[in-house]
């Protein structure tokens, strides 16, 4: 497999959701402690988020300045990507079509420490309508970044730049409904890790994936702990 092996790991309600304001519920509370312990112990090299997730969990809407920064100029029929001469091994990747996300540092800082974030060396994954001032900003804060598609995130390419300039061999997607609804319809999901929470979630809430098409799974683990449902299936 010329990609890395890609891990959805979410929280879920019983009717499938995975965002919405039932993830703030007392009755959720368990069904979260126990995705964030698996997400610790699952051996990866990193996770996966779209624009949405990585602003609402680590950046909070802050965004630069772009008229302090010099404008990196890529030919039209070559866009360069852009890495460190040492890598971390351990990557919180963002799915940032546009470059909209705002990093004040190059790590994953997370409040808790958590081990399953924090420290993650951040690499952004762009389209071409990125801003040339962004990626300026990228390299003056020394965040890697790969290009993978034109107008829109092409998931294959970015999960092959991953593998072969990364060296991702093990992913977490752990995104919403958008990101998550993407990697399914290219067929790009290996293995599904679902904590499901005791509460029917409301009409708020969006499902685990948007715009998913067919596919067939395997379930390989079933088993309830603190009346948390986790289930784990595997592509056929």
């Amino acid at each position: 497999m010329n990609r890395p092996y890609i891990i959805c790991h979410m929280v879920t309600s019983i009717d499938g959701k995975v965002t919405g304001d039932f993830l703030f519920k007392p009755e959720c509370k368990k069904a979260t402690e126990i995705y964030y312990e698996l997400n610790r112990n699952t051996e990866s090299n990193g996770f996966i988020c779209g624009r949405v997730t990585m602003e609402g969990s680590f950046t909070g809407g802050w965004y630069p300045d772009l008229s302090e920064y010099e404008p990196v100029r890529h030919d039209l029929d070559m866009k360069m990507d852009f890495m460190l001469d040492d890598m971390t091994g351990f990557y919180a990747v963002a799915f940032d079509p546009k470059g909209r996300l705002g990093w004040k540092s190059n790590r994953i800082i997370d409040p808790d420490g958590d081990p399953g974030y924090d420290g993650a060396q951040i690499i952004e994954v762009l389209t071409e309508q990125v801003d040339e001032r962004y990626l300026g900003y990228l390299e003056k804060m020394e965040i890697p970044y790969i290009f993978a598609g034109e107008n829109e995130i092409d998931v294959d390419f970015a999960l092959f730049k991953l593998r072969n300039i990364v060296g991702c061999e093990t992913l977490l997607l752990e995104g919403g409904s958008i990101i998550n609804g993407s990697f399914q319809r290219a067929g790009a999901i290996d293995e599904l890790s679902l904590v499901a929470a005791p509460i029917v979630a409301g009409n708020d809430s969006k499902p685990l994936f948007t715009d998913s098409v067919v596919s067939d799974f395997e379930l390989v683990n079933a088993e309830t702990k603190d009346g948390v449902l986790i289930v784990n299936y595997k592509k056929r």
